[in-house]
């Protein structure tokens, strides 16, 4: 019998759930998950395994981290245990992601990197672009999110047979029991919709401003404006909406949970995500298979490949409020018909990036890194992947 390969998360989302039973699908996968919860997002605890076996390594914790002292010690044992015949493991910005490298190099297991990583999506040194040039020497394959996430991997040194796409996927499936149409919005009126956290990378004070520039042009026929999400920023926006006097047209929802977010999309006429620094934008993959028009800016990492411009939406500069101000009224002032054609496109686009593109490609990453050398780390590689574990945050 095949030995499972095993798969790393922090913590399992609705996301996670889906690409893990996909790869379930494809062969015997050991889904670890560290923690149980966390203070990044505030998902419902998913505790059942659907499709797929789990192992939770701190189930004891509730939004605790462990320490990487015992972080190493459990993972050692699992992976010691299962003896899997390849860990995937999610980036290099984490000590247990750099804790789980360390452990398929002594075991000479192979390692797929899941990468969602930009040369654009943080400001880059040479200092910690050679380190990771070195890390990437330890991983024999990778699954990436699209085309600018393979790119700067080949610049990191991976060959270009190494590196798969697909790693960005959700249930889209979930997302398309709603459509969008007069009737879902009948109630609420038309609207733009974003949803994110509150948190200064994803740019909301601008969005507001143009919005509110955009409202002084279009007058009565502009459309509503809805903001799903939850984050440090929350007063200040607060406070901008009524500096703004936009109270009346600009509405709050909060966190809203997985299974009430199809509702919420189809209520939207069209998607709005205004980041400044973003490594993919999974909210655009569900605003998508929902069927929306989406504005995407041209910094977050899923814009070359899921937004065709014109087609289902538009890419606009983030620091440029008059370019998205101007983008809000060419939507609005489209008719119905207009706007479910760009809907219906969206969920063509998005057809080709879904959880059973991840496993395939995944696998496929797999079989790359089975077949290729066993890296050999130095005393000096040793020391510095140790060092790294201790501030893991310098190579984001």
């Amino acid at each position: 019998m095949q030995r499972p390969i095993a798969v790393i998360f922090d913590r399992f989302g609705p996301y996670h759930c889906a690409r893990l039973r996909a790869v379930a699908a494809q062969g015997p996968v050991i889904a670890i998950e560290i923690v149980r919860k966390d203070t990044s997002y505030p998902w419902d605890v998913i505790d059942e395994s659907v499709g797929f076996r789990r192992i939770r390594l701190f189930p004891e914790l509730n939004g605790q981290r462990p320490t990487i002292g015992e972080f190493r010690r459990r993972l050692r044992i699992c992976l010691g245990t299962e003896q899997p015949r390849a860990v995937a493991i999610p980036g290099w910005s984490s000590s247990h992601a750099l804790l789980t490298l360390g452990w398929c190099l002594e075991t000479s297991t192979p390692a797929v990197l899941m990468s969602e990583s930009t040369i654009g999506d943080k400001r880059r040194t040479f200092s910690t672009e050679s380190i990771k040039r070195k890390l990437l020497r330890f991983n024999q394959a990778a699954l990436a999110g699209g085309s600018r996430h393979i790119q700067y991997l080949h610049r990191l040194g991976l060959s270009r047979a190494s590196v798969f796409s697909g790693y960005n996927a959700i249930d889209n499936a979930h997302f398309s029991q709603m459509h969008p149409g007069p009737e879902a919005r009948s109630a609420t009126g038309q609207s733009f919709l974003v949803c994110c956290r509150f948190i200064p990378a994803k740019n909301l004070w601008r969005l507001l401003e143009a919005y509110a520039h955009y409202r002084r042009a279009a007058g009565n026929d502009s459309w509503k404006l809805v903001i799903a999400g939850d984050g440090p920023e929350k007063d200040e926006l607060a406070q901008l909406v009524k500096k703004l006097r936009l109270e009346a047209s600009v509405r709050f929802v909060g966190f809203v949970q997985y299974d009430e977010l199809p509702v919420l999309y189809g209520q939207a006429g069209a998607f709005i995500l205004p980041s400044v620094s973003e490594p993919w934008g999974l909210v655009v993959n569900e605003a998508m298979a929902a069927g929306l028009p989406v504005l995407v800016s041209n910094r977050c990492g899923c814009a070359p490949d899921l937004v065709e411009e014109g087609r289902n939406g538009f890419t606009f500069d983030p620091y440029d409020i008059e370019e998205l101000a101007g983008l809000m009224s060419r939507t609005s002032s489209m008719v119905e018909a207009d706007l479910a054609v760009m809907g219906q496109s969206s969920r063509e686009i998005i057809s080709r990036w879904t959880p059973e593109i991840f496993a395939i490609n995944l696998m496929k990453a797999v079989e790359v890194a089975v077949a290729a050398p066993r890296p050999k780390a130095s005393v000096l590689d040793k020391a510095l992947l140790w060092a790294l574990v201790h501030r893991p945050c310098a190579l984001q």
